[in-house]
Formats: structure tokens, sequence, C-alpha cells
């Protein structure tokens, strides 16, 4: 099996086992469970596709299903063992969002040709399907999370993309990608690692303008 293949499996699962700790943290039902696993899993992946115009992926290869609706059972059984479900769920999607950042880089590489395209392409992966699983299970979005979060995908994509064009073993690319943004991401949720925020000023009255 090609290291990509297994490194998206890989994240696909991974970013279903955050939607189905999502249903967990709501007290759904299994459907509820497999349908979050799926959109959360899938979701990323079928975004990019379609903004590519290239075959969606888990259309042509249905493991990518059967992996989600698998994570999502474990997880309905196996859930009520886990303490904190939530801080499990930021890290698990912290490693969805690095296999993510260079699977979608490499996927956007390979058809286009453009490291621009490449790297929104990891972005676009790496984000779409945590948007999605706070936005259907309610819960605070990932994205208004003060800690850093795209910029970790995409430091991920845009270290692939250099290496892949710098010539270096594919491997070695998605090492160094993979790497780059789980720490980035892991330091955020750590550490707190976040940018200066912007700061709103009062708004002039109507009569103070000339």
């Amino acid at each position: 099996m090609p290291l990509l293949t297994l490194l998206d499996y890989a994240g696909v699962a991974v970013f279903a086992a955050t939607g189905a700790l999502a249903a967990s943290r709501k007290e759904l039902d299994i459907i509820g469970f497999l349908f979050l696993a799926s959109v959360t899993g899938i979701g990323g992946g079928t975004f990019r596709d379609l903004i590519l115009g290239a075959p969606v992926f888990w259309v042509g290869d249905s493991g990518y299903v059967a992996i989600c609706a698998a994570v999502a059972v474990l997880v309905f059984f196996g859930a009520p063992r886990v303490e904190s479900r939530y801080r499990l769920l930021l890290w698990l999607d912290a490693v969805g969002l690095a296999a993510f950042s260079v699977i979608g880089a490499a996927k956007g590489l390979a058809l286009t040709g453009s490291p621009i395209i490449a790297v929104v392409m990891g972005m676009l992966t790496a984000a779409f399907g945590g948007i999605l699983r706070d936005l259907l299970a309610r819960e605070d979005s990932v994205l208004l999370r003060p800690e850093i979060y795209v910029t970790a995908a995409l430091g991920g994509a845009a270290v692939y993309t250099l290496a892949a064009l710098a010539g270096l073993p594919p491997p070695a690319c998605y090492a160094a990608g993979f790497l780059v943004a789980f720490l980035v991401r892991g330091g955020a949720l750590r550490y707190g690692w976040s940018f200066p925020h912007y700061r709103s000023r009062p708004g002039r009255r109507p009569e103070d303008i000339p």
C-alpha cells in the first residue's frame, strides 16, 4: 500500500474519531455517531476534490466509509471510558489536521503543479472536516478558539510543498509536513500559542463627523 494512501486512511480514521467523540458529548444514538464520524472523516477531502474537479476519493474506494463506520462503532462503545473526551477530541483533531494538511497539499500539487494551490488545498482539507463537525454538533468552532489552528495546517502544507519541490523523497516530505503541522498545533494546545487579536475601537458619533 502506498505511504500516502496509508496516511490518508489514518487521517480519515482519526478525524472520524473526533466526529464520533463530538457525538458522544451530545449523547446521540448510533446513527448520529455514524453520521458525524463520516462527515468529519471525509468532509475535508470531499470539499478538496470538488474544488479540484477530481473524482471524489471515497466514491472510488468505499474503504474510507467503512473506516468511518468502524471508528464510530468503536467510539460508541468505548467513549464512556474516556474521562476527558473534549481534550482527547482536540488532540486527535491535531493529528488529523497534520495528516490532512500533507494529503491535501500532495493531491493539489499532483493535479495542478501549482505550489500555491497545493498549500490552499492542504489548508482546506485539514480544516473543513473539523468545521463541519463543530457546526453540526453545535460545538464551539475550532476556528473561534484563541489558539493557532489554520496556521498549523498552512505550515504543514507549505513545508511539504517546499520539500517536494526541492526533490526530497516522498516519505521525507510527508514526515516533514506532518511534524511541522502537529508540533505547531500541539504547541498551541499545550502552551496557548496565538496571534495578537484584533481590538475594535469605538465608532464616532454622527455629530463628530465634519
